[in-house]
């Protein structure tokens, strides 16, 4: 009955926190907004710059009624969705070849950290005098962002499996195909879905990147012409309703790696 009564204090207290950080979260999200308002009413900051919750509300609504927002959200997380699948596929054959073939990894380890590195919006002019204004310069500006560090994580993920797993496998007369299917990537599936919610924002970072200079829909249209008209409500909407779908793709990946969790 003890240790039954200190688990229940131990849960209370657990579930005490977690609802002391959400509240504490929206107290100040929701003071964040009062006070934009009220500083936008009050004149202390200049609403044509600066915009505010009410004007942000309005230009939504009014954009919804015509449905043209809908349009540039659908396109924006269309040509996210096909970047995030098609790096999260030749991230895990890559990398997966990559281990298979330890000299070849030796040989574009470098290769792969100086690509890495580079400014991917200084790429972005690049791929549309290649590519052209089309939706695929744009998935390719995605895919940039995120391919390449999501190789060299996975790689690392795939060296960091226990070597007497992969020994007792060998022992047994298993192949390089029972290692892989066996061991090597049920063991990685943790590394997959932590280099999936990483991976799922920086494919939103480089969609937009590559919205900004050669689309004609999307968000970071919106953003670029709203900035070249002077509609920064516009800008400032399109802004925020990026950090809601930033967080509802963060949250989606979340919830299967909680369902992954559970199951094992």
């Amino acid at each position: 009955m003890d240790k039954l009564s200190a688990q229940e204090i131990y849960i209370r207290k657990q579930i005490q926190i977690k609802t002391t950080i959400i509240l504490t979260r929206i107290l100040i999200f929701i003071a964040f907004i009062i006070l934009w308002e009220v500083c936008a009413r009050k004149g202390i900051i200049d609403s044509f710059f600066f915009s505010s919750p009410s004007r942000i509300i309005t230009t939504f609504i009014s954009m919804c009624i015509n449905d043209s927002l809908f349009l540039h959200i659908g396109i924006t997380l269309i040509e996210t969705f096909i970047s995030f699948f098609l790096v999260l596929l030749i991230g895990i054959v890559t990398a997966l070849l990559l281990w298979q073939f330890p000299k070849a990894a030796a040989i574009f380890e470098p290769y792969l950290v100086v690509l890495n590195s580079l400014p991917k919006s200084a790429l972005a002019p690049l791929l549309i005098v290649w590519f052209g204004t089309n939706m695929k310069t744009i998935i390719i500006a995605g895919i940039s962002v995120a391919i390449f560090g999501s190789i060299i994580n996975l790689y690392t993920g795939f060296q960091e499996i226990e070597p007497d797993k992969l020994k007792l496998i060998q022992t047994l007369g298993g192949t390089k195909k029972d290692i892989l299917s066996k061991v090597v990537l049920p063991s990685s599936i943790p590394y997959i879905l932590g280099n999936m919610k990483v991976n799922i924002g920086l494919c939103l970072v480089g969609v937009i990147i590559g919205e900004f200079i050669g689309a004609k829909k999307g968000l970071g249209y919106l953003i670029i012409y709203g900035s070249q008209v002077f509609k920064l409500d516009w800008v400032i909407m399109s802004i925020v309703i990026l950090c809601i779908v930033a967080m509802g793709l963060y949250s989606l990946i979340n919830v299967l790696e909680k369902l992954y969790s559970k199951r094992v």
